[in-house]
């Protein structure tokens, strides 16, 4: 089947870009510690803004933050900070450039203290493995979930930010903790046998 062909979820459009991601990343299970960081850390420069201009600018990111090494970011100095304020290719918020850096530091407290890591932190709010939604109709798919509610509030006792429900429900879609594809969307069966692995 061409790739014209197959039925997807509508939110890609036409967007080369928006599409390959789409049909290769998200809803794909994470469970790399730092790729969890890094998505948690775009998705929060997402707040107010569409997932496509954080998509656009990633590999912009990616370069401005040492390719989202938490053991590196974690080390950032005002310097850094002033750094990336000057970064055309990235989005230019204090506030959210000191909180991939605060949330560098919490990322490594957590791995170095506690068992299962940051990994454990995250996936263990959807019981170890994904959860496979059968929505028909984009208009089914929820914003937020009680999950996504619960570790929302986790992640900001221990000190993260830009991480309310919403954001977070957006991050456990694109990391695969839920897969949110619809059932008409060819990648929705690809992703549920991953899920069943």
């Amino acid at each position: 089947m061409a790739a014209l062909e197959k039925t997807r979820c509508p939110w890609p459009g036409e967007d080369p870009l928006y599409v390959a991601y789409h049909d290769s990343e998200w809803g794909v299970p994470e469970h790399d510690a730092r790729a969890l960081y890094e998505k948690l850390v775009l998705d929060g420069f997402q707040a107010g803004l569409s997932w496509i201009t954080i998509l656009r600018k990633r590999e912009n990111f990616r370069k401005a933050f040492h390719d989202f090494d938490p053991h590196r970011i974690a080390r950032y100095t005002a310097r850094d900070v002033d750094r990336l304020l000057k970064n055309e290719g990235i989005i230019r918020s204090r506030a959210k450039i000191e909180a991939a850096i605060r949330g560098a530091r919490l990322w490594l407290d957590i791995e170095e203290s506690e068992p299962g890591g940051f990994h454990e932190l995250i996936w263990k709010h959807v019981g170890g493995k994904p959860v496979t939604n059968r929505f028909k109709k984009g208009d089914q798919v929820p914003a937020q979930t009680e999950m996504s509610q619960g570790l929302s509030k986790e992640l900001k006792q221990r000190g993260f930010n830009f991480c309310g429900p919403v954001i977070v429900y957006a991050f456990a879609q694109a990391t695969g903790m839920v897969n949110d594809h619809l059932t008409t969307c060819f990648r929705h069966e690809d992703c549920a046998k991953r899920t069943a692995r």
